[in-house]
């Protein structure tokens, strides 16, 4: 009984832990440093949210399990940075340009050495929940020439 107990409690928290694809305990700077770091020749993509944002868990739905997950994965190392209630890591996304007031999630594309590639300046993702699966794709594989371009 313990046992199966025990296994349900950590089915639970793998569940829970799911529903949270924001770290909202890491160091955003030691992450994105750690990424760009491990690189090689890959661009990473740092995405600003939080794990009360619809439109961010929407997102995160799509580069995980969508049309855009395998584009991704191939050609991108990805971060993922927690901006709370927007009292958190503000400094980060400014750091890069990117305007989280604008509306979340928001996306810097970074070259391996940590020059900005890409961003998003006007909330192009936060409405992502009603973009759909291949509205996702598009705007992926758009930045993502558009980011090859400047490499």
């Amino acid at each position: 009984m313990k046992i199966l107990c025990t296994l349900l409690c950590f089915v639970a928290l793998s569940a829970a832990a799911a529903d949270k694809p924001y770290d909202e305990s890491a160091d955003a700077k030691t992450d994105i440093k750690q990424a760009l770091a491990t690189a090689s020749n890959m661009p990473v993509i740092v995405v600003f949210g939080a794990n009360w944002c619809p439109d961010c868990l929407a997102l995160n739905k799509a580069m995980k399990d969508g049309a855009s997950a395998a584009l991704l994965k191939k050609d991108f190392k990805i971060v993922k940075v927690d901006v709370g209630h927007f009292d958190k890591n503000l400094e980060v996304a400014e750091s890069y340009g990117v305007p989280v007031k604008k509306g979340i999630p928001a996306v810097a594309i970074l070259s391996p050495k940590g020059d900005v590639l890409y961003l998003t300046k006007d909330g192009e993702l936060s409405h992502a929940r009603t973009m759909s699966d291949d509205g996702i794709y598009q705007f992926f594989k758009k930045v993502a020439a558009a980011a090859q371009e400047k490499k």
